[in-house]
């Protein structure tokens, strides 16, 4: 049993009240370690840290705060195995998708610490031909960070990185669920010799140090990637005190499969975007919409596909899909499962608990499969966060369009069609931050922004080299001898 602590200053401290709380196995429900409960006294000394290390970090070069970016980078590549191994036990997702995850979290730092040594601003030509003009971008100073158990590494890292590189200090607040797993990225930055206070985590309940954060008037950005419930509740603390804000929500995303789709090819995408880390993605695939001529024959194919799919204790060899995240959550794939059958979808596949000697303990729920789905029905319209798809079919493609625009959310869609105008007008016509063509909607490359639209995000990108129209603000300078 490992117990990490919160992280202030450049030292490990606990909880100001010592209170702590078991971090569950989701597999086993064996204990995997203690994580501080933290209050609002101890986010104030964490925050107090970041604002008296700001000025001396935003001081140094981009190239220096780089250095440090690549010396933790290389510390977490070398404890990838031990990182990834402790993902895997606090959240469920199995050991290799665990150990992707880490060695992208090594490639994002590597990709930040180079931004390091490029422009920060442009020259402006100025009406006065005696004055010299130009903008630089400047950090905000303290900004909070807020994240979810789903990606423990990845998305940490991915606003930690941006923050850091252009010169703020942080206090992160990552889920309780995989406090240790944060814990050891944290240990990393504190073993790459980053100044003291530059980089803080703490750990508590969202309605007190989450909440906290938001209401902190000495954080000056909080970028939140969570449900959009949590994230309206955000976006107004922020707006009330003018803090700056990010927010990455959830989504409702759907594939199409034409009726000129490759159809092994569609398959193995949907069970791939769906499926993979137990459904617990904002990207994963939730609604596929299925052209009519075809679709008896695609739904065989995914079905007959999903036989080969071994579940399991993520750390186990050859396990594909390992339990939800916990009880609470697999509880709420359950309901959601029980609301698909009373609103009249037909289940086809799956839909229960799974049981017997290799499942008792933990939260295992079978990849499920509902047709005859109507786009109004809650299963197609709520995010459940777990591996359950609902089948919806269409006649025409424009008709398709329209069903994938049919939710709140925006944040990714894919399409698969030989057709070069289908992925024309998808590209045009489907209200979402990514979209991908003859590929699996789960999914985005470091170097690209990422972000939805509608109810999905805040309407800002992270990742690539929009990152940093979040954490800096733009200074306009103006010279005359």
């Amino acid at each position: 049993m490992e117990t990490y602590s919160n992280y202030v200053a450049g030292e490990w401290k606990a909880a100001a009240s010592g209170k702590t709380r078991d971090i569950i196995n989701p597999a086993t429900q064996e204990i995997v370690g203690k994580s501080p409960v933290s209050s609002l006294e101890d986010l104030d000394e964490a925050v107090q840290a970041a604002s008296e290390a700001r000025i001396e970090w935003s001081r140094l070069s981009g190239a220096a705060r780089g250095d440090y970016l690549y010396k933790a980078a290389n510390i977490i590549e070398e404890r990838l195995n031990d990182i990834a191994t402790t993902m895997t036990k606090e959240m469920g997702k199995t050991l290799p998708e665990a150990k992707g995850e880490t060695a992208r979290g090594v490639a994002i730092l590597r990709y930040y610490a180079g931004e390091g040594m490029r422009k920060v601003g442009d020259v402006i030509p100025s009406t006065d031909s005696e004055a010299f003009m130009f903008t630089k971008r400047v950090p905000l100073g303290v900004v909070g960070i807020i994240t979810p158990w789903n990606f423990p590494v990845a998305i940490p890292i991915w606003k930690m990185a941006p923050a850091l590189i252009y010169g703020n200090t942080v206090v992160i607040k990552p889920a309780s669920e995989t406090a240790i797993t944060a814990a050891k990225v944290i240990e990393c930055f504190h073993d790459a010799g980053l100044p003291k206070g530059v980089v803080n985590m703490m750990t508590g309940s969202g309605s007190v140090i989450g909440e906290g954060i938001v209401n902190h008037q000495g954080i000056n950005g909080i970028s939140f990637t969570g449900s959009d419930v949590v994230g309206k509740g955000i976006a107004k603390g922020a707006v009330e005190r003018g803090a700056k804000f990010q927010l990455e929500m959830g989504g409702k995303n759907p594939v199409i499969i034409a009726s000129d789709a490759d159809l092994d090819k569609a398959v193995e995408g949907t069970i791939s975007g769906a499926f993979r880390s137990t459904g617990q993605k904002c990207t994963a695939t939730s609604r596929v919409l299925v052209h009519s001529s075809i679709k008896q024959a695609f739904t065989d194919k995914l079905i007959s596909a999903l036989q080969d799919i071994k579940i399991g204790n993520g750390l186990e060899e050859g396990i594909w899909m390992g339990p939800c995240s916990s009880k609470a959550q697999m509880d709420t794939v359950l309901s959601y499962i029980e609301k698909g059958k009373s609103e009249g979808a037909k289940l086809i596949y799956g839909g229960n608990r799974l049981e017997g000697s290799a499942y008792n303990q933990g939260f295992y729920v079978e990849p499920t499969i509902f047709d005859e789905v109507d786009s109004g029905m809650q299963i197609a319209q709520e995010e459940i966060f777990g591996p359950v798809i609902a089948l919806i079919s269409f006649n025409d493609i424009e008709e398709a369009f329209n069903l994938a625009n049919d939710t709140p959310f925006g944040l990714s869609a894919s399409i698969y069609t030989e057709n070069i105008g289908a992925m024309l007008k998808f590209i045009d016509q489907v209200d979402a931050g990514l979209v991908r063509i003859n590929a699996e909607t789960a999914g985005v490359e470091l170097q690209a922004p990422f972000g939805g639209m509608k109810q999905s995000s805040s309407h800002s990108r992270e990742q690539g080299e929009a990152a940093i129209e979040f954490y800096t603000s733009i200074k306009t300078v103006f010279v005359k001898g």
